[in-house]
């Protein structure tokens, strides 16, 4: 395929956070008595906020917002094991060798989002959405349509690549090609997406013109 920008998102695509997302959902899930399992199966690639929403329903929404800091102080400050996933440095390096445009698109907000970006020891984005910018998160397509247009592109002209069922169909639901990474095999839309792979490190960049690159995989 061809494009002319690239919008990742993080946890899962760039950075392995698994296991410290499931860490702090986990004791989440076990300090309000609900099932961890059922917790776990819903929150990944969504906002914290809308997963907070889901299993406390009834609850006011001051209430919510306390679990959301308590939530996001135990995300940011636990870092142990992040790391970045195969491809995705020498894939950063990459476009900013070609001056290829690229943003992160993620649903953490800023203080989650940079701590495990950091963690990650990746090449930091010019643009960097996070749950704090758009109303509506993923599956919504408003992350990646703001992606997009801070990059200056169409969101036709833009590749999301993506790990989560949520990301996935927020890509699709914008406009924009999609790659999956490592996507569930039950991934609704997942025979929609431009290109399957199990990691970056087959994805190939070259450029076909000044502002133009074609993606290829190995």
């Amino acid at each position: 395929m061809k494009c002319k920008g690239f919008l990742f998102d993080l946890d899962g695509t760039l950075v392995d956070s698994l296991p410290a997302v499931e860490r702090a959902w986990s004791d989440w899930a076990k300090s309000r008595g609900l099932d961890s399992e059922e917790v776990l199966g819903f929150i990944h690639g969504k906002q914290a906020i809308t997963s907070l929403r889901h299993f406390m329903p009834g609850e006011s929404e001051e209430a919510i917002q306390e679990q959301f800091r308590l939530l996001e102080k135990t995300e940011a400050e636990d870092t142990v094991g992040i790391s970045a996933l195969p491809g995705a440095a020498e894939l950063l390096h990459r476009l900013n060798e070609l001056s290829v445009p690229w943003a992160i698109v993620t649903s953490g907000s800023v203080p989650v989002a940079h701590a495990r970006h950091a963690a990650g020891e990746l090449a930091r984005p010019e643009i960097f959405i996070t749950a704090e910018l758009v109303m509506r998160g993923k599956p919504n397509p408003d992350p990646y349509l703001l992606g997009a247009e801070k990059l200056g592109l169409k969101p036709e002209e833009c590749v999301v690549v993506e790990d989560a069922p949520a990301g996935v169909l927020s890509g699709l639901a914008a406009g924009c090609k999609v790659i999956a990474v490592n996507a569930p095999a039950d991934t609704p839309k997942l025979d929609q997406v431009d290109l399957v792979l199990s990691s970056l490190a087959g994805l190939q960049i070259t450029a076909v013109s000044a502002q133009e690159f074609q993606v290829t995989s190995s």
